[in-house]
């Protein structure tokens, strides 16, 4: 089995591209639904203990935890002890029974692939992209959005040029989405002749 690691800065159209992988086919680990499974699960008494008051009703109030650490790099990183292991574990779930259920190619959809040192854990990369006007007008287009979150969700991120350079494929969405999707389909045919490591 191939494992691909699907990543892409903010508002670059990532989730868009993983449905495209998942209609032809191929299993998806969504790393953003499962912090909201952990969320509103496992995680939400060890996030209530670390920082108090971000619960409600079991569930993390994301409105509360994002005024916590946004901006604090002590406590984003608190944030991300607690999660990265728990996410950790999920994934390796996933590919277990990706694996038993004779899938060829299992998808892995981590927002900050490089930045954890996850691109040591997939067989090839995926980059989503597009010029940087459009991901800015999509991503403050988000409800919510201001440009001091932009601003601090993009310093967190490798460049999108530094991305493009390590990917074995690249995927521009500023070009519609069925250009994006014949560009999928054009690489399940490329891995589809390649060897899986795992």
């Amino acid at each position: 089995m191939i494992v691909l690691g699907l990543t892409g800065s903010v508002g670059m159209g990532k989730s868009a591209t993983a449905k495209m992988f998942a209609a032809e086919g191929v299993p998806v680990f969504d790393s953003d639904a499962a912090v909201h499974r952990l969320y509103e699960g496992e995680a939400a008494p060890l996030i209530e203990k670390a920082f108090p008051g971000t619960v409600s009703a079991g569930r993390v109030d994301r409105e509360r935890l994002s005024r916590a650490v946004v901006g604090n790099n002590e406590a984003f990183a608190k944030l991300e002890a607690i999660i990265h292991p728990l996410v950790r574990k999920a994934r390796k779930d996933f590919l277990i029974a990706a694996k038993a259920k004779g899938a060829q190619v299992a998808l892995l959809d981590i927002p900050l692939l490089f930045e954890t040192g996850g691109e040591r854990k997939v067989d090839k990369i995926v980059v989503v992209s597009a010029p940087e006007p459009v991901q800015k007008e999509r991503v403050l287009a988000r409800p919510g959005m201001t440009e001091e979150k932009f601003s601090a969700i993009v310093a967190k991120q490798m460049p999108d040029s530094k991305k493009r350079k390590k990917a074995n494929f690249v995927i521009d969405t500023s070009r519609g989405f069925e250009a994006a999707r014949a560009e999928v389909r054009t690489i399940l045919r490329a891995l589809s002749n390649t060897e899986g490591k795992r």
